[in-house]
């Protein structure tokens, strides 16, 4: 069996395509495991879900942003921080606006209902008998900062006590990852799309598996990063000065500040 997996599409069909087509090229798979995060900060969220709902085989879980979209939470900063710091208002404003536009949006094609039902988690056994567990960010929450690769050996066990997984696959932080510890392995696939600096390209990742074990071939494909600009301005998106940030290389995830590409930072090594 073959697997593709891919996480963080965020309303990106450019991306998208170009993800499944390299798929297609590298001899198609099976089924898909969809990591979350879907339609949210992207221009076009109704093109990504019709794309995906029409995936064979394929398993879905929530992302934050997903959460966000439908049931009206939002991310930083909240109407109590903005009365804390009148400064962050500009911030707001912009938040509720990104996700007030892709909400009407979605609730205008009629996509509000998939998504909000969209599962936390899924659990499968591969045919060798390893215990996979699919969620966006860790098995117990679908938001902060994910099993990212700066946490320590102990906090890492912290956010996977009791998961009852071999095999976790996880998005939400946008930067592949292949992690071991105590018998537990966590992968990320990367982001599809709103990818870091210095590799803006879409990643994805494919399982191979049989009675005999599994494996899991990282990749990266290219995608024409001025296309999503140019749709971005385009639609006059509210959250156009974000995305365009990503798509141009200039935005970074504040953990990764503790990282140096192969380390954290506040290890010893």
């Amino acid at each position: 069996m073959r697997i593709a997996i891919i996480a963080d599409i965020h309303g990106n069909p450019i991306a998208l395509d170009a993800v499944l087509n390299a798929i297609q090229v590298r001899g198609g798979v099976d089924a898909y495991w969809v990591l979350g995060d879907l339609c949210a900060i992207g221009h076009d969220p109704v093109g990504v879900l019709e794309r995906i709902a029409n995936l064979p085989n394929a398993l879905f879980v929530r992302g934050n942003v997903d959460r966000f979209v439908t049931t009206g939470d939002r991310p930083f900063p909240t109407l109590d921080d903005v009365h804390a710091n009148p400064g962050l208002i500009p911030l707001l404003a912009e938040v509720s606006g990104s996700f007030g536009w892709t909400q009407g949006y979605i609730v205008g094609h009629g996509w509000l209902d998939w998504l909000a039902n969209l599962p936390f988690q899924h659990r499968l056994t591969l045919p060798d008998g390893t215990r996979v567990l699919l969620v966006h960010s860790t098995p117990h929450s679908d938001d902060d900062s994910g099993l990212n690769p700066t946490l320590t050996d102990d906090q890492f066990r912290a956010l996977t006590g009791g998961c009852e997984a071999d095999l976790i696959c996880v998005g939400h932080f946008h930067m592949p990852m292949d992690r071991r510890l105590d018998g537990l392995r966590v992968i990320n696939p990367g982001s599809v799309s709103n990818n870091f600096p210095p590799d803006l390209r879409a990643a994805y990742a494919i399982l191979t598996a049989d009675e005999n074990g599994y494996n899991i071939a990282f990749h990266r494909v290219a995608y024409d990063l001025q296309a999503v600009i140019d749709a971005t301005q385009r639609l006059m998106y509210p959250g156009a000065p974000y995305i365009i940030s990503f798509a141009e290389g200039k935005i970074r995830a504040a953990w990764l500040k503790n990282w140096d590409g192969a380390h954290a930072a506040t290890e010893t090594r």
